[in-house]
């Protein structure tokens, strides 16, 4: 007879104490290898457990609304086959946070993070930066009390929403959720509460924003109308970047950056680099010359206080980079940046973005970023104002270079010009800091031996 396997929670980072949101398997159900087992939900990102192995469900040690860590038992399997008629198969989706800003914008081996599909495609979270619709769960804390176990057991919603039922007096049985799988929000809750609504009302506000609603709408009085649910990321990220915007007093700078003798080297290095499988795009020269950046201009690579009355400067330097997905824009972040080649950073992007793609990205991916930087150059565009992604004080932003006429001081002349948005917090960074800012950016990239500077 074969013994069973202990199946314990996996290296998920610096996160401990994080609740469990959906159980997928009971026992006697038989699994595949990386089918999903259980979801965790932590005030970053949403990440499913996966089986590492295939086998039939012999016991499940926990339940739902249960607080796991790594190494806390999971279930026992009894290996054998290959895991048909399983239950529910494994979604492939993507994350966040950010970080643009995502996002907000990012790893070790650990659950993927998921999302609902969606076909919207565009820097972080499912964060964020790198992606609900009640606003993103509050942190977990092991003092925070648990709740009861009828209520996790009847509802299903997100840690930050049952705190807020608790409060507020509301059993959660009772509430009717208008999530993805029903699942329970804070408009839900705001509903239960004011009764059935008037035709018309307007959309409950943000607590304490001070900001008027924007009246609700019958669109369907104009014509046919079509509702579908935001993607996963889109739920996590959309609040992020709200929160972002409402608290961060944003300016962009707006510059070129002549890189007519940077193109030539980067296609050389790119023909190279096609036949071991990776790409060397203009990213990796803009990761390295935001480094220098950030080296010669440290307030962009610091932090507000939590008391806002001084700077907390970081020395070392953790790019989040966006990237676009079939669910949303997620933010990776690649670390030590300063300590990489053109090579390495070209390779690591490459993975990095077909993970992200896959959904095979984990919650320590999505952070750390001390900077962003968000492409377009892909699709297009003439500029943009990125989304700082907070805690971050500043973000890149970067659309398609495009060949314009340059006045050389004696005739027009062809030049390939690369249109870059600086965004920052004015409360850290002023005007000047940041054209200066801007400048040494192109000056850098206008000359690629000044990366190795």
């Amino acid at each position: 007879m074969t013994t069973p396997t202990e199946v314990r929670v996996p290296d998920i980072g610096s996160f401990s104490d994080v609740p469990i949101i959906e159980l997928h398997v009971q026992a006697g159900d038989r699994v595949s290898e990386e089918d999903p087992l259980i979801t965790l939900e932590s005030d970053k990102a949403t990440m499913d457990v996966p089986s590492p192995l295939a086998g039939q469900v012999r016991d499940v040690a926990v339940k739902l609304g249960d607080r796991v860590s790594e190494g806390t038992l999971i279930l026992t399997v009894e290996p054998g086959g290959d895991g048909a008629g399983a239950g529910p198969p494994s979604l492939v989706e993507q994350q966040e946070p950010e970080v643009p800003s995502a996002m907000p914008p990012a790893r070790q081996p650990g659950p993927p993070v998921t999302a609902e599909p969606a076909a919207a495609p565009v820097h972080a979270e499912e964060p964020a930066a790198p992606v609900h619709a009640e606003e993103p769960a509050a942190p977990v804390h092991a003092e925070e009390p648990a709740a009861p176990a009828g209520e996790l057991a009847g509802a299903h919603a997100s840690p930050s929403v049952r705190r807020a039922a608790r409060e507020l007096g509301i059993e959660l049985a009772a509430v009717t959720g208008t999530g993805p799988k029903g699942r329970i929000t804070k408009d839900d809750l705001l509903s239960y509460l004011r009764g059935p609504a008037a035709p018309g009302a307007a959309a409950p506000a943000p607590a304490g924003a001070g900001i008027p609603v924007i009246p609700a709408q019958d669109f369907s009085r104009f014509g046919p109308v079509e509702t579908r649910p935001l993607s996963r990321i889109k739920k996590l990220s959309g609040p992020h970047l709200h929160r972002s915007w409402l608290n961060i007093p944003h300016v962009t700078q707006n510059d070129e950056a002549d890189i007519t003798d940077l193109d030539p080297y980067r296609r050389e290095l790119d023909a190279a680099a096609r036949a071991d499988g990776y790409r060397v795009t203009l990213l990796a020269f803009l990761l390295k010359a935001s480094v220098s950046c950030l080296k010669r201009f440290p307030d962009f690579n610091s932090s507000l206080s939590p008391e806002q009355d001084s700077l907390i400067y970081k020395s070392y330097y953790h790019i989040g980079v966006a990237v676009d997905t079939p669910d949303g824009l997620v933010v990776p972040v690649i670390r030590d940046v300063d300590r990489k080649g053109i090579t390495e950073l070209s390779k690591e992007l490459t993975t990095t973005s077909a993970r992200a793609r896959d959904g095979k990205l984990t919650a320590d991916d999505l952070q750390g970023g001390t900077f962003t930087i968000s492409s377009l150059g892909g699709i297009g565009g003439t500029a943009f104002t990125p989304i700082v992604n907070a805690p971050e004080v500043a973000i890149l932003g970067v659309v398609r270079a495009r060949m314009t006429p340059v006045w050389d001081g004696g005739d027009f002349r062809p030049r390939l010009m690369l249109p870059l948005s600086v965004s920052y917090d004015h409360r850290v960074i002023d005007g000047a800091l940041a054209a200066r800012f801007a400048r040494h950016l192109c000056h850098v990239l206008e000359d690629p031996r000044r990366l190795i500077l």
